[in-house]
């Protein structure tokens, strides 16, 4: 068994509530969420209980301790991500919240009317929307690179529909669906090139592989803290700080704000000025205790547990008659994401039966509904995987799927 497993309560956990033992727990939704361990529960314990107060403004000791704890967490968000200084990162809820930061903030101060933004088919809605809202406010037009099917990665050709009127190139590092890892440096370099700025969605690499943002050369990276084992509602952004400089706030408010007189307001700095209201304090602080714990096992060793079960897991489903692989069939390429249907069951009735077997997984669009538009095909059932999982769990999971035909009544 996985000697990580012990770090996560959930996996021990008796929820005697709802009659739920969660020790026999096969957990493949990471993509969506994963477990915290308990080190990210005592941090947010510990805050709450010793340094509970509201930062940045008090001038007593305890709110200048909860300040120093929330200004150390963005100190280890932007040493995670290799950022030049802690400055350029600003927490927000979630890495959507940070996208619609950008978008707001920058995409409608600097997109105008006859320019374009390019984003690519396998995005997640989150990195779709806001800059259809853009676009459709600035009269600026959408356009999508497209994935070859069968690789499920973007082809060379694709990128010469970043021109010299791109000035957004929105693009997910590893999609959500397809596991592919895109060529963040490469997509930068050629944006650059036409004078646009790129934004990356990093809400699924960050968790699994190692992110540098200086050398990927991203202009805006978004993550959320509980993809990284951390808690839900707290995420970051990482914009070069010559960006932010120059951007408008996206929220106003209370702590945000230098001076207020009755017709105007002079903002704070960086990255204070989009961090308006009382901010998520503890959640920031379980966020970075969430970074230094898997900082500790080693973003190269996840990013080898996630592969050696990706491979397992594929490999496996390739013997499974009736089961179709969506995406490379190259399991190095799916970084823990195994994206599949099964002939004649419905996605929703594989994650269901699966559910029955006290196996979680996802099923349905995945929020990626043009994907699925363009490889036609409406739902799908996605396995994530992460380093608590084990090889006696996919074993596990590769045995339910081979009876789910059987299951739903097909003879063959």
């Amino acid at each position: 068994m996985n000697k990580y497993r012990k770090d996560f309560p959930l996996f021990q956990a008796i929820d005697e509530k709802n009659s739920q033992d969660n020790s026999g727990l096969v957990y493949f939704d990471t993509a969506a969420t994963a477990q915290r361990p308990y080190i990210v529960l005592n941090a947010m314990t510990h805050f709450y209980s010793t340094q509970n107060a509201n930062p940045l403004r008090g001038l007593y000791s305890l709110s200048e301790r909860a300040t120093k704890a929330y200004e150390d967490a963005r100190e280890t968000v932007a040493s995670f991500l290799n950022a030049s200084s802690s400055r350029e990162i600003v927490f927000t809820r979630n890495a959507t919240e940070s996208l619609n930061l950008v978008a707001n903030s920058y995409g409608m101060e600097f997109v105008n009317e006859g320019d374009e933004i390019v984003v690519s088919i396998m995005e997640h809605h989150s990195n779709i929307l806001p800059w259809q809202n853009v676009c459709q406010k600035k009269g600026a037009s959408l356009k999508f690179l497209y994935v070859d099917k069968e690789s499920g990665e973007i082809p060379e050709s694709e990128y010469d529909k970043i021109t010299e009127k791109t000035k957004i190139v929105a693009i997910t590092h590893v999609s959500n669906v397809l596991g592919t890892t895109n060529p963040i440096k490469k997509i930068a370099e050629i944006t650059h090139k036409n004078g646009g700025v790129i934004v990356v969605d990093g809400a699924q690499s960050a968790p699994h592989i190692s992110v540098d943002v200086q050398e990927l050369d991203a202009d805006f990276f978004a993550l959320s803290g509980h993809k990284l084992c951390g808690p839900m509602g707290i995420g970051a952004l990482y914009g070069k700080l010559s960006l932010l400089e120059k951007m408008q706030p996206f929220l106003r408010g209370g702590e945000m704000i230098e001076y207020v007189t009755e017709t105007g307001a002079t903002w704070a700095e960086v990255p204070h000025k989009f961090e308006a209201g009382t901010v998520s304090a503890a959640d920031a602080v379980g966020m970075a205790s969430a970074i230094r714990y898997i900082s500790s096992i080693g973003m190269d060793n996840i990013t080898a547990m996630d592969e050696k079960l990706s491979v397992q897991l594929v490999e496996g489903l390739k013997k499974i008659p009736h089961v179709n692989l969506i995406g490379s069939k190259d399991p190095s390429r799916r970084c823990g994401i195994i994206t599949f249907t099964v002939d004649g069951v419905h996605p929703h009735d594989v994650a269901t039966l699966l559910s029955d077997e006290n196996i979680a997984i996802r099923a349905g669009h995945h929020c990626a509904q043009p994907l699925g538009a363009f490889l036609g095909i409406n739902a799908t059932a996605r396995a994530s995987l992460y380093f608590y999982n084990t090889e006696e769990e996919v074993d596990y999971l590769l045995e339910k799927i081979s009876k789910l035909r059987e299951w739903s009544g097909y003879k063959d």
